[in-house]
């Protein structure tokens, strides 16, 4: 007599930014079956290929995990992802997990739609996302959107961890050789990796001593050196706060909400540190833009996002939404 095979979950969803990817099977009821977590999901860097062999990494110790032998998986795929900033490449991914058969249907977002949907009880609001870069994509329950293509400067975004240093760096430079005034990041941030000058800051970055890719680490440093008042420090910060206050605000008007009472949430590292001189000044910002917006940090991991945008789109029940939410404490 044989072995009956467990039945598929209900949603399978995934969570996959620059760094790392999380997977989890979730079943209708709302209970977790299975997770998994593998590396970064980077198809401008690997291809789409390989990328989405890194998802299913995480799938395959998610099914695992939850006593799955082979797909079918899951009857749906929620997937929001990095590098997925436009429509055409959210369905070029779909297309491409659809191709593994690990479920029956696939939907794929952006990442900043997690953050946001693991904020909120209900499909409705705003997400402004500060990491690395900077995204803001908002929702209803109807199925509308805003959103942005998020590309860098290309498409007019300022900010994130790179957006910060980077102006950070710049100021120093200026204010060490005489071309602009003076502050304390010329110190500081050359003194975070050990050195005593903005001229060995570069030097050490130019013939690669020090990788570009560590300059975000001088974000906290700009931070600290705005927190003592300094005014090229402090400008810098009020400008990254204008830009997350324009996003949202824009974001809201787009959708009809900015005279109404909704969620704006605030997630990615920059945001999620707490900085009150940023934090802060967003609150005032946003207030004066759009008054009945109650802003908010996301602490919740963004794969309960995609997971509970996937129960939204099988029409669970809200018990199962709140049993999920639950296991994420």
């Amino acid at each position: 007599m044989g072995v009956s095979r467990p039945s598929p979950a209900a949603v399978l969803a995934l969570d996959a930014g620059n760094s790392k990817t999380d997977a989890v099977l979730v079943g209708a009821d709302g209970t977790v079956l299975g997770t998994g977590r593998s590396g970064g999901f980077q198809p401008p860097r690997t291809g789409v290929g390989a990328a989405v062999d890194v998802l299913g990494e995480a799938v395959a110790a998610a099914a695992r995990a939850a006593g799955l032998a082979g797909p079918p998986y899951a009857f749906r795929v929620s997937a929001c992802l990095a590098n997925a900033d436009l429509p055409v490449e959210e369905r070029q991914l779909a297309d491409a997990i659809a191709a593994r058969g690990w479920a029956e249907a696939v939907e794929v977002r952006n990442d900043t739609f997690a953050v946001l949907r693991a904020g909120v009880d209900r499909p409705r609001g705003v997400a402004v996302v500060c990491g690395a870069g900077i995204n803001c994509v908002g929702m209803l329950p109807d199925g509308r959107t805003a959103r942005f293509p998020a590309l860098g400067r290309i498409s007019g975004d300022w900010g994130g961890g790179g957006g910060l240093a980077e102006e950070a760096v710049w100021w120093a430079a200026r204010a060490e050789d005489g071309r602009g005034g003076p502050t304390g990041l010329a110190k500081a941030l050359p003194g975070h990796f050990g050195l005593g000058a903005m001229a060995g800051l570069i030097e050490a970055v130019h013939l690669g001593g020090i990788p570009r890719g560590r300059l975000h680490e001088l974000v906290p440093v700009l931070f600290a050196v705005a927190a003592e008042g300094d005014a090229v420090a402090s400008a810098i910060v009020e400008r990254q706060a204008e830009e997350v206050v324009a996003l949202a605000s824009v974001a809201l008007e787009r959708l009809g909400l900015l005279a109404e009472e909704v969620p704006v949430l605030l997630g990615g590292g920059v945001l999620a540190a707490g900085h009150p001189q940023l934090n802060g000044r967003i609150g005032e910002l946003l207030s004066a833009r759009a008054p009945r917006a109650r802003l908010s940090v996301v602490t919740a991991p963004p794969v309960l996002g995609a997971a509970l945008l996937g129960l939204d789109a099988l029409g669970a029940p809200a018990g199962a939404h709140g049993r999920l939410r639950n296991q994420f404490g």
